[in-house]
């Protein structure tokens, strides 16, 4: 912001409203425009790819500014909010018409990534969440709260340590994070590296009596105090109505499966580690939902899976009365394409941003519910209770909107069209003064066509004139004298008025003005009764987005053909017969993928697997972690059989990535990731460890790999899945009552190796190191030498420089061969047998049996 000089009032009143919205574009409005100036507008003018202009050009310090059509507005801010700005909307609040002097301004909302209620960025299927952080020095917890504006979504819990506070906004992708200047630099720096989050400051925290009841079932101190700073937030950036908020669900991490940011970035659950989409991912495998509200949902499953065993079999009941029941599940789908967001239709009526179209969306979803609910009842036996009551059609609005709302209404709730006839007795009679009105100047048009001769004589209007008579020049002479009062000429026709014409005029103006004037304020009477029902909507939603969830596994659990697994918190026992991976088969085909076993007896908590690399090892530790997300999600599994306990926690460590943000190397993250497993898993967890110890030197990496191993056996009693290359360690079989050994099946022929992708008992015999390698397409001259150091190893000998080169040296007579080779394999694909007749065929074969004898 420029030092502050002699400035127009108007100027001065932007300085005032832009000292409260520095860090953000302040959109300045000036009669159709929104305007920005000095640093404002050059960023802008970059960004948006606008003409950069100034004000005041022949002043000694003219002032850098442009500007976009007030109407045009939400592109623009769509792509500032993409960005990770935040734009200040600063209206006219008076009507210039009416105000001597200067026009009050006001910014009239703030909008932010975390505060965004209608965007073409606002994708469907994903809540968009902010998020609020306080700390209590002293019991070095902390508060954390979280809403979806768009939704009404608030929720809050206590969190025990930083790396709880990043893996929950990590776990809800929160777009802004609201921090007060007692948060530790340490935490914020952390969750700059982790999230691609904006931060806002909110010191003082005062929430409206509007308000107040949202809080007012909160118990802890510490959520209470999060989720006040950030309804603070909401209600000084949004300045309007926030009615549709729920009431703050206090939930504790606990009481779900836990996994932090690290083993759901592993077992890519909803985003690719390749390509950073959906695609891919087991997210991607288990939506086949149906409404926007039930994607959103289905991924706040994923994220937290359920570790009570009564709530996962309820879930598992209401699937399997679905699989029961095809054709009314084909129904339900059916109904359930119909019904649009409600959830964000809800908020956008308390908002005060909703229109016509979006009424009618409204009510052609809550059309659909009493078949849907009809259909659940037809199919229950006990699994549906307390989810039908739920499904509450909410009728009464139904009907306000059947009744009040035009079918095709338009976009804008200004400019009439938007409410039916017979609604409201007043409007239908400026209507009726409207028509008849434009049917007497039809009429009027026919009869002075036929008095003057003048068959191109029109009636027609325009904003300024009004309605007028229009004669072209060449018809001017068959005018009558003293019929018309001239209005205005133009260059190819004269303009004409009459008194009659003036005063239908008059009604039909006046008519549209009021019409249009009543049907504003009669729309927002509708919002206004239907605003009374959103809590009421809202309920409805979660009941149809749980509907919608839940026939999504039954429709997954039939295509892929998984089964029903066994549950309990009272059993150790893991036997998950013929399993597969499930996003894995999907993509390669159910005929293609080989399954395979995973069996954990009681007593048995560790499994070491040993084999050659690209044989799967990855694939099928994944395997069981994805089977156990599904299972704790309530959705059925792909295998054979499942009996599994629940597990509380997983934790992960598969596949080698480098931490560069944060400048920590791959064996740093693997340490970091094992450190995580071994402080915090219980007997009730899932460990799954690939390659631990890789990172390093041979001897140390083998030596962490083994103590480990012994950790974990000892003290952690996990169950734990721990892939390695390091062969030395299967002899730990013959020690730890605890473990067993099992390595990927493979065969060697003719000094080619070929993968069987299947689990067999015991350790494997060696690594295939050098086959996955000679598959790779590395020279044959250095395979040789790896297989001779490698034999060299193995007998405890070493080899000098002299036998290594005495062997290379003998290769080398046999180099000229393989070029040959590989002539005589090109000329033979390009033989073209389908066009050569026998004799020359057997010729081209006799000149390439030359070749190769040469």
């Amino acid at each position: 912001m420029p030092q502050k000089t002699k400035h127009t009032p108007m100027m001065e009143q932007y300085f005032n409203i832009k000292a409260d919205y520095e860090d953000a574009f302040l959109f300045y409005r000036l009669g159709d425009f929104y305007e920005m100036f000095y640093d404002d507008a050059i960023k802008a003018s970059q960004i948006l790819e606008l003409t950069l202009t100034s004000r005041n050009k022949n002043a000694d310090d003219p002032i850098p500014m442009c500007g976009i059509p007030h109407h045009a507005a939400a592109g623009y801010i769509d792509t500032l909010i993409d960005k990770g700005y935040k734009v200040a909307l600063c209206e006219q609040v008076e009507d210039p018409r009416e105000t001597k002097g200067m026009v009050k301004r006001e910014v009239v909302q703030l909008i932010t990534p975390g505060t965004v209620m209608a965007s073409k960025g606002l994708s469907a299927k994903e809540n968009n969440y902010l998020s609020a952080i306080v700390w209590d020095a002293q019991t070095n917890h902390f508060g954390f709260s979280y809403a979806d504006l768009s939704t009404g979504e608030l929720k809050a819990a206590v969190l025990a340590t930083p790396d709880s506070v990043v893996n929950e906004a990590s776990a809800i992708q929160t777009k802004e994070i609201i921090l007060g200047s007692e948060i530790p630099d340490s935490l914020k720096e952390i969750l700059a590296q982790r999230l691609n989050v904006v931060f806002s400051t909110q010191e003082n925290e005062l929430v409206s009596s509007e308000l107040s009841y949202l809080v007012a079932n909160i118990d802890s101190d510490l959520t209470k105090a999060a989720s006040i700073k950030l309804l603070t937030y909401l209600s000084e950036t949004q300045k309007r109505s926030l009615g549709h908020l729920q009431q703050v669900q206090e939930y504790q991490p606990a009481d779900y499966l836990k996994m932090d940011h690290y083993s759901k970035f592993n077992l890519e659950l909803a985003q690719s580690i390749r390509t950073g989409k959906k695609q891919g991912t087991l997210l991607w495998l288990l939506d086949e939902t149906k409404t926007a509200m039930g994607g959103r949902l289905l991924k706040q499953w994923l994220d937290r899976p359920l570790i009570d065993e009564k709530a996962i079999v309820k879930r598992q009941n209401m699937v399997q009365s679905l699989l029961d029941s095809f054709f009314e599940r084909a129904d339900i789908q059916e109904n359930l394409t119909k019904v649009y967001d409600l959830e964000r239709l809800a908020g956008r009526i308390a908002f005060g941003s909703v229109n016509g179209r979006d009424l009618i969306q409204l009510k052609t979803s809550l059309n659909q519910v009493p078949v849907v609910e009809q259909l659940v009842r037809g199919i229950d036996q006990g699994q549906w209770t307390g989810l039908l009551e739920d499904l509450d059609p909410v009728a009464d609005v139904a009907d306000l909107i059947e009744r009040a709302i035009n079918e095709e209404a338009p976009l804008t709730i200004t400019e009439g069209s938007v409410i039916k006839n017979g609604y409201n007795e007043q409007l239908d009679v400026y209507r009726e003064a409207m028509t008849n009105g434009k049917q007497w100047l039809a009429e009027l048009e026919a009869k002075e066509r036929e008095a003057t001769g003048i068959k191109t004589l029109k009636i027609g209007f325009n904003r300024v004139f009004g309605y007028f008579i229009e004669v072209s020049k060449g018809q001017i002479n068959n005018v009558p004298e003293g019929r018309y009062e001239r209005k205005q000429t133009l260059s190819n026709a004269e303009r004409f008025i009459t008194p009659e014409l003036k005063e239908t005029e008059r009604l039909i103006l006046e008519a549209e003005e009021k019409s249009k004037g009543l049907e504003y304020q009669l729309f927002i009477q509708v919002r206004d009764q239907i605003k009374s029902a959103i809590s009421r909507i809202q309920v409805l939603a979660h009941g149809i987005a749980t509907v919608d969830v839940l026939q999504s596994f039954a429709t997954v659990s039939e295509k892929y053909g998984y089964v029903r697994p066994t549950l309990t918190s009272q059993s150790r026992d893991l036997e998950l017969i013929e399993g597969r991976h499930p996003v894995v088969e999907k993509v390669m085909g159910h005929q293609e993928y080989v399954p395979n076993s995973v069996e954990l007896p009681k007593g048995t908590d560790i499994m070491l697997i040993t084999g050659p690399n690209m044989s799967g090892k990855s694939t099928y530790m994944r395997q069981l972690a994805l089977t156990v997300i599904m299972a704790q999600m309530g959705c059925f599994v792909p295998a054979e059989k499942a009996n599994m306990p629940i597990f509380d926690q997983i934790f992960t460590r598969i596949g080698a990535s480098d931490d560069l943000i944060s400048g920590q190397s791959t064996f740093m993250v693997e340490m970091m990731e094992a450190n995580e497993a071994l402080r915090h898993a219980t007997p009730q967890s899932l460990i799954l460890f690939d390659e631990i110890g890789r990172g390093t030197a041979t001897y140390d990496g083998m030596a962490l790999a083994e103590a480990i191993i012994h950790y974990i056996h000892r003290h952690v009693h996990a169950k734990t899945l721990f892939s390695t290359h390091y062969h030395e360690l299967t002899m730990l079989e013959n020690s730890l009552d605890n473990l067993i050994n099992c390595h990927v099946g493979a065969v060697e022929k003719d000094g080619e190796v070929v993968f069987l992708h299947k689990m067999l008992a015991g350790p494997a015999d060696k690594s295939y190191g050098i086959h996955v390698a000679k598959l790779a397409g590395l020279p044959t001259e250095l395979l040789t030498q790896a297989s001779q150091i490698l034999n060299a190893l193995e007998n405890g000998t070493h080899l000098s420089e002299e036998d290594l080169s005495v062997e290379v040296s003998q290769l080398d007579l046999f180099a000229g061969q393989d070029q040959t080779n590989n002539d005589v394999i090109c000329d033979l694909n390009a033989l073209d047998l389908t066009t050569m007749t026998p004799l020359e065929a057997l010729n081209a074969l006799n000149d390439l049996q030359k070749k190769m004898t040469k």
